[in-house]
């Protein structure tokens, strides 16, 4: 079994600031994820420095960032503000790669490939056509370097469950309830889709550990089973 979760981090500011990273770090630990996505893990303008402090991580929630090439800046700790974290011995085994994404702005998804397992983070755009053709080209690549075990995680920006997600026909998409805003959640746009083989134990939104304070999206989880 393996738990799963995505979190948008709102570059680490809560809902209206200040920057307190170690909020978001208490709501990771509490979560105990095997694996997680992060989203907005780096701040927006200028050289993209980590909002998440890739120094306490580890000694915080137990987790290990996946070691991205070609990160956004030097400073950055993802790629295009994305990064996966994981169990170190799930990350002594993983190849990670960055799939660029079209659209209005740029975007980019995570792909990390485990032995039996490929995980791609990703956060779509603000506009239902970017959406549409960013999911089109990930499903490709899914497609072509992964297996028949795929998960994809991530901030869909997506408010509609039967709009924009045509290109996850053959996946089953779990919107395990409203994850924003975080203090009264009323929108699922936070997603977990799962390959048909794949197992789904259980599911849901976390709320825990004051994460309604420490970002603008609640974190989502998903426990799999591995055929």
């Amino acid at each position: 079994m393996l738990k799963l979760a995505s979190y948008n981090l709102h570059k680490c500011r809560g809902v209206t600031g200040p920057h307190a990273p170690e909020r978001n770090l208490a709501v990771i630990a509490a979560l105990r994820p095997d694996i997680i996505a992060l989203q907005e893990v780096d701040f927006r303008f200028g050289a993209r420095p980590e909002a998440l402090p890739r120094g306490l991580i580890r000694d915080a929630t137990g987790l290990v960032a996946v070691e991205i090439t070609g990160r956004t800046g030097e400073q950055s700790l993802g790629w295009h503000g994305q990064t996966i974290l994981m169990r170190p011995d799930l990350a002594a085994a993983a190849t990670v790669r960055r799939l660029p994404l079209p659209g209005l702005e740029p975007r980019g998804a995570v792909a990390v490939r485990l032995p039996g397992l490929t995980v791609i983070g990703m956060h779509l755009g603000l506009a239902r056509s970017s959406r549409r053709a960013q999911l089109q080209r990930i499903t490709a690549q899914a497609a072509r370097i992964a297996g028949d075990h795929v998960v994809m995680m991530g901030d869909f920006n997506e408010w509609r469950d039967d709009r924009g997600l045509e290109s996850l026909a053959g996946f089953r998409v779990i919107a395990p309830g409203p994850s924003y805003p975080a203090p009264l959640p009323r929108l699922a746009l936070d997603r977990i889709a799962i390959s048909r083989h794949l197992h789904l134990l259980d599911s849901g939104v976390f709320a825990g550990a004051r994460a309604r304070d420490a970002s603008d999206h609640l974190p989502i989880w998903a426990e799999i089973a591995l055929p």
